[in-house]
């Protein structure tokens, strides 16, 4: 099995298994778990993650435009040779 595959096989298994995340600190989960119904902790679970998230997508997206501009001017210059 080549490299490739085998990055695209982790790749799917790590967006496919998931484990849920709580990501409150101790005092708000203190305070949010007096309520009923636990919808209000549930939101601010979903925005703590989702807040989260952002930064590491942008850092990815950038990481993937400079490993294609990188390689993609390498394949150019090998053309040459």
């Amino acid at each position: 099995m080549s490299k490739k595959k085998r990055y695209i096989i982790l790749l799917i298994l790590l967006l496919v298994i998931s484990i849920p995340a709580e990501a409150q600190c101790a005092m708000c989960r203190a305070v949010l778990e007096t309520e009923e119904g636990q919808g209000t902790a549930k939101g601010i679970n979903n925005g703590i993650i989702y807040l989260m998230s952002i930064p590491y997508l942008l850092i990815a997206g950038i990481g993937f435009i400079i490993y294609k501009k990188y390689f993609s001017k390498k394949s150019k210059i090998q053309f040459l040779l």
